[in-house]
Formats: structure tokens, C-alpha cells, sequence
């Protein structure tokens, strides 16, 4: 829901404190509507202690919806038009959803919950994704989702930023309080210092390569136990994750690496011949209710956080709703809370 409010004017200056997804999306906005934007980062350029480096970057806003609230298919649904507008060359192949026969039940639950898909037959999965052929009988196929590579995309995104004349700042861990101007805190679970409620949901991932298979978009696969994800990456290589884990630990532990290339395998056993670049984890930032919060401490701080597992997602509509409340006078109350 839009409240009006009076338009207050546009900040001279802006300070984002968090150069991952959120915080990049943030100084593209304030950028975009005029304001002087520099953008803090604590790590170094490579971003690899980042929540963001560990992504998987689906944009699927309506197969998130199986489990998701209303309002982040709202944001995820906008966030597509922002994608696409900031980088042209953003791949929307569609998603496809898929089970094996046993598992028949929770891939029609999966159906019932959602929208925005058409359920295609063994000759439409074929032409979809040639290498599945005679895999799957039926699936769903969402054809309006994308994806991006996180690790390829958010230098993209600084580079933009660059060339917009934004000064991004490495090694940079400021306090909001040293800092002129408008400060956007998008620090992830760094965060706590300040938001003690954040919560860390460990996300595991493994990252393979081979040359025997290739896909097109992100292949779901529904399971009882959890729904495995596997998304193409450039080079021959895939990112399979799926996990959701209550823990601060970033490591990957022994049991979630056996489902989920168990899992890799069952949708193809050419991925078993795959070779294993590397195991990761990140901690995903989340509140009690696993929604997204844009809270407005007062004419000097905002704190953007709590983006879960949907920071890819929702990041650049979360950045819009912002600019809208600091500068266009319209709070989107689903999201922006005003202390």
C-alpha cells in the first residue's frame, strides 16, 4: 500500500554503507534520482566475503511464491521491469519445475500454489531443455523468470555506478554517525550492532563443472524434503543449492553436500561426472517474519535489511521504494517503517 506523504527534497548527499546486492541497488536508485552517491564497502572489490558472492540469483518471483508472502512476489514482480531496464542483456529463459513420479503430490502442491506458469509435456521439456529429454514427463515452466550470475553481475552493477560518477570505496567500515548527508545502512547481518532481531539462515551451495549437460534456465526440483535448484552459470558450470539451515556457521557440512549432489545426480546423471569447483555458504539476513524492512530512523538514517533469500529478487524494487519515500513524499507501508 502507497501513503502519501509531503515530498521532501532530494539529499544532496548519500552515503550507502553495504556494496552487495542491496546496498548496489540503493546507490543505482539515489543515483538515478539525482542525488551526490558514494558507496561503502568493508571488503574488497572481489566481494567475496559478501552474502552476494554466494547467491544463487534467481529472479522468480512467482516460483518463490510456493512459499514466499504476497509481498515479495509484488517486489519480485517489479523487480523484473528494474533488471531490465539497468542491464538489457539479463537472461529471463524462463524457469522449469520439475519431480519424478514419486514425488507427484508436492509437484502439483507446487502447481496449486502458484502462478504464472503453464505446464508443459515431455515434448515441450525436450525442446526446452534438449538434455532432459525423456527425464520428465510433464513440468511446469515459468516463462517470464530470469536469472543472473552474482559473482559477474554485481561488478557490472559497480561499473555502472562508475561510470554514473559514484565514488565506491573499498576497505570502508564507516559509523552512519560520522557520516554528512542521508546514510543507508545495507550491511546484511553486520547489521546486528544495530538491528538486534537479525537472524543469520545459512545458504550451502556447490559449484560444478561439466560439459556433458547444458540448460538453458534454472531446473527445480520438488522433493519432500527440500526443493533442489540447479542454475547455469557461464563456462560448463552449474550452481546446485537449496538449503535453508538456522545458523550462523558459513561452513557446508558433510550431510547437505551428500543431498544435494544426490539430488544433481537424480536430475541427470551426467552431473555425477561432474567435477566439484568449490563448496560455499552465506548468511543470509533475516527478521523474525523473513520479510524485508526499509526502517526510516530518522532524516539522516535508513537501514535496508532482512532481504532473506530473495535478495536478487527484491533488492532493486526495495531501492525504488525508498527513493519514492525520501524523495517523491510515497511510502510503500508493506516495507518502509518509520521509527
Amino acid at each position: 500500500m502507497q501513503q502519501n506523504h509531503a515530498r521532501t527534497a532530494i539529499p544532496e548527499t548519500v552515503n550507502v554503507v553495504g556494496a552487495g546486492i542491496a546496498g548496489t541497488w540503493q546507490a543505482l536508485m539515489f543515483t538515478k534520482a539525482g542525488c551526490r552517491v558514494t558507496l561503502h564497502e568493508r571488503d574488497s572489490a572481489a566481494m567475496t566475503q559478501a552474502t552476494s558472492h554466494w547467491a544463487g540469483g534467481m529472479l522468480a518471483p512467482h516460483c518463490e511464491s510456493e512459499a514466499g508472502e504476497p509481498v515479495i512476489t509484488r517486489l519480485g514482480l517489479r523487480s523484473l521491469d528494474l533488471w531490465r531496464a539497468a542491464l538489457p542483456d539479463t537472461p529471463f529463459n524462463g524457469s522449469l519445475v520439475v519431480a519424478h513420479a514419486r514425488d507427484r503430490a508436492d509437484f502439483e502442491r507446487f502447481g496449486n500454489m502458484t502462478l504464472g506458469h503453464e505446464r508443459v509435456g515431455g515434448a515441450e521439456i525436450a525442446r526446452l531443455e534438449p538434455h532432459l529429454a525423456g527425464r520428465f514427463s510433464d513440468a511446469l515452466f515459468f516463462p517470464d523468470e530470469g536469472h543472473v550470475e552474482p559473482r559477474r553481475v554485481l561488478p557490472a552493477l559497480h561499473a555502472c555506478l562508475c561510470d554514473a560518477g559514484v565514488a565506491i570505496v573499498f576497505g570502508s567500515e564507516p559509523n552512519a554517525r560520522d557520516l554528512d548527508g542521508l546514510t543507508i545502512d545495507c550491511r546484511g547481518i553486520a547489521a546486528r550492532d544495530t538491528a538486534p532481531d537479525l537472524r543469520g539462515v545459512k545458504g550451502e551451495t556447490v559449484l560444478i563443472e561439466t560439459t556433458e549437460i547444458a540448460l538453458a534456465r534454472p531446473v527445480r526440483l520438488v522433493h519432500p524434503r527440500w526443493s533442489l535448484y540447479i542454475i547455469p552459470r557461464a563456462d560448463n558450470r552449474f550452481l546446485i543449492g537449496a538449503t535453508s539451515i538456522e545458523s550462523d556457521d558459513t561452513g557446508v557440512s558433510v550431510r547437505s553436500a551428500l543431498e544435494l549432489l544426490s539430488a544433481a545426480y537424480a536430475v541427470h546423471p551426467a552431473f555425477g561426472e561432474a567435477r566439484i569447483i568449490e563448496f560455499g555458504a552465506g548468511l543470509r539476513p533475516a527478521f523474525p517474519d523473513n520479510l524485508p524492512r526499509v526502517t526510516v530512523t530518522d532524516n539522516a538514517r535508513i537501514a535496508v535489511n532482512g532481504l532473506y533469500r530473495h535478495g536478487f529478487l527484491v533488492a532493486p524494487a526495495l531501492a525504488e521504494a525508498t527513493v519514492a519515500h525520501v524523495v517523491g513524499g510515497r511510502t510503500d507501508a508493506e516495507v518502509v517503517r518509520c521509527a
